[in-house]
């Protein structure tokens, strides 16, 4: 079951009360989570909960798509388009912002990023006028890219969005390699507990040794 809905019910008088409400709208936390988030709050010094504040406002307020690549930024361009280190040629593909950041904690990959807003789901209402796709293509056909790495999810929708950019690319730039992040067992993992599909990938992202 999932959490129920306080749409219609008036906002309890007491701010204790409304604070462990909203707390507990966050994504995995129920009433005793809340509660304890409440009261550690509570806890701390004022110059701590206030620091909470207004990094919540800051984020609603000053955060916004960057213009190149569209990651989450304060200014027009994001760190990473800024930065000339950076492989321009190189071009990943992912479908959310978080995506980049957990790219970027690997420290394995030093392009650049395009981040799709999502992904193509028909059933769902999502078509490829909803993504940013216009944008990918555009960046495409400025010229630069020498390989477009598809690292969207590993889903029936993510699947079928890597499809579609792959045959799109191929008409509209067909010099470009387009690759996708290989996928297979995790490290620690143990075989006898994966599933086929992995096991079916893993073997077909073998490599020699």
């Amino acid at each position: 079951m999932g959490k129920r809905s306080n749409a219609g019910t008036p906002p309890p008088e007491d701010c204790f009360e409304r604070l462990v409400v909203e707390l507990e709208k966050l994504p995995g936390v129920g009433r005793r989570s809340a509660e304890r988030m409440a009261y550690y709050l509570l806890g701390v010094s004022r110059d701590e909960a206030l620091a909470l504040a207004r990094s919540i406002r800051d984020v609603k307020e000053n955060l916004h798509p960057c213009a190149e690549c569209g990651d989450l930024t304060e200014a027009e361009r994001c760190a990473l388009c800024r930065d000339p280190g950076r492989d321009a040629s190189l071009l990943c593909v992912v479908e959310w912002p978080r995506e980049v950041r957990a790219l970027e904690k690997s420290g394995e990959y030093h392009g650049r990023y395009h981040v799709l807003m999502g992904r193509l789901s028909p059933l769902s209402g999502i078509e490829p006028e909803d993504l940013r796709l216009g944008a990918l293509w555009e960046r495409i056909r400025r010229g630069g890219v020498r390989e477009l790495i598809l690292a969207t999810s590993p889903t029936v929708e993510g699947d079928a969005t890597a499809a579609y950019i792959v045959g799109q690319v191929r008409r509209i730039a067909p010099d470009v390699r387009v690759t996708r992040l290989a996928r297979g067992l995790p490290v620690g993992g143990d075989l006898e507990y994966a599933d086929e599909v992995t096991l079916s990938r893993a073997l077909e992202g073998r490599q020699r040794m």
